[in-house]
Parts: C-alpha cells; structure tokens; sequence
C-alpha cells in the first residue's frame, strides 16, 4: 500500500466540507497541544474546538460510540480548564510538578475504571450506532476489530492524560507520547489519513513538551534552592 492509498484515495468520496472540518480538527488539535507545551491556559480552548469538530466528523460518519467518547474529551476538557483558571496567578500560566504517590494510584484506578467504561459503551455500539433502537440488534463485543480494542485502550490512556493535565502533573506527557503513538496507525485503518498526521505531529510535540516542562520545573527548583 503506497502513500496515496493511505492519504488520498480515502477522501476521494468525501465532499471538501468534510475534508475542510477534518483539517480544521487537525489544526486546532495541534494548536492545543502547542498551548499546552507553553503551559498556556489557550490549551483548554483550542482542544474544545477540536474535539466539538469531531464529535460533528464522527456522528455524520455514523460512528456513534466514537461521537460519545469525544463528547467525554470534550467535558474533561472543560474540567481541566476550570482547574487552571483556579491555579493560574495570570490567568494564563500555570506551574507544574511531578505526581505525587497518592495521584500515581488515583490514576492507575482511574484507569481501569475507564477500561471497564469505554467497553461497555463498545457493548452497547451496536444499539448506539442503531439510532438507539433494538430492532436487529446483536448486544456485545463480536463486532470489535483490533482499532477498537486499541481505541479503548487509547481512550483509557488519554483519560489519565487528561487528568494528569488538568492537575499540572509532568507525568501527562508519558500517556499522550504512548497514546498518540498508537493512533497513528488506528487512524489510517479508520481511513482518517489526516487525522494520523495530526497524531504523528502530536506524538513529536508530546516529546517535546515533556521536556520542556522538566526542564521548566528544573529551572524553578535552581532558582528556589
């Protein structure tokens, strides 16, 4: 498979509305992340819109499980920009720190509670993708290719990313670099080819904000001791 069956053939079905909301998730997605690697409260925002895109993307593609995840990221999102308007002397910047052994665990719970949820919004898909009706419809698991096992995985793995953020918690950084990695591939199989290189962009960037802000906190600590 070459780069055209990957990238372009997909969207030769789309109509350029589509492919321009696409673009414009990409965008501010990127532009998300971007703020959050400044430690920017614009983070929050900028990810709404995003989100909010694809939660239009996925329910006009009848993908309604996927539409309720995103309508989660985008409640989180929300939460976690309450939280550092709180912790923000500027409104704007906020400090950072590691974990603290009691978060560790939260997270680790958090977790698998968020497992236990997104599979059984997978077990109930069917219903969901059904217009909410039974008529026809096979409650389970049987429908799940592997992107849908991965996408539960990730959707876990973003939550925990997630609230790591919105506590300020350096550790974030390690679930988006993991979770953004694995979606590559998942959305090329999803025929999202864009989407991929958003998540391409996105596993650098991670990176990189890792290590700014370690390097941010490192500073602070020098300066304080």
């Amino acid at each position: 498979m070459n780069l055209y069956d990957l990238f372009v053939k997909p969207y030769e079905n789309y109509d350029t509305l589509q492919i321009m909301l696409e673009a414009s998730g990409a965008f501010f997605g990127i532009l998300s992340v971007y703020f959050s690697i400044r430690k920017n409260i614009w983070v929050y925002p900028t990810g709404i819109i995003s989100t909010l895109i694809y939660v239009y993307i996925l329910y006009n593609f009848g993908l309604l499980g996927d539409c309720m995840i995103n309508v989660y990221y985008t409640a989180m999102s929300i939460y976690g920009w309450i939280l550092w308007s709180k912790n923000s002397e500027d409104h704007i910047h906020v400090e950072v720190s590691w974990a603290s052994q009691k978060e560790k665990m939260f997270a680790g719970l958090l977790f698998l509670i968020s497992l236990a949820l997104v599979t059984l919004v997978y077990y109930y898909k069917p219903y969901i993708d059904n217009h909410f009706s039974m008529e026809g419809t096979n409650l389970g698991l049987y429908h799940l290719d592997w992107a849908n096992w991965l996408d539960v995985l990730t959707t876990s793995i973003f939550l925990v990313g997630m609230w790591f953020m919105a506590k300020q918690r350096i550790e974030n950084w390690f679930f988006w670099i993991i979770g953004d990695f694995i979606c590559i591939p998942m959305m090329i199989f999803k025929e999202l080819g864009i989407t991929s290189v958003q998540y391409l962009v996105f596993t650098i960037m991670a990176i990189l904000g890792y290590l700014n802000w370690k390097k941010n906190l490192k500073e602070k600590s020098t300066i304080k001791s």
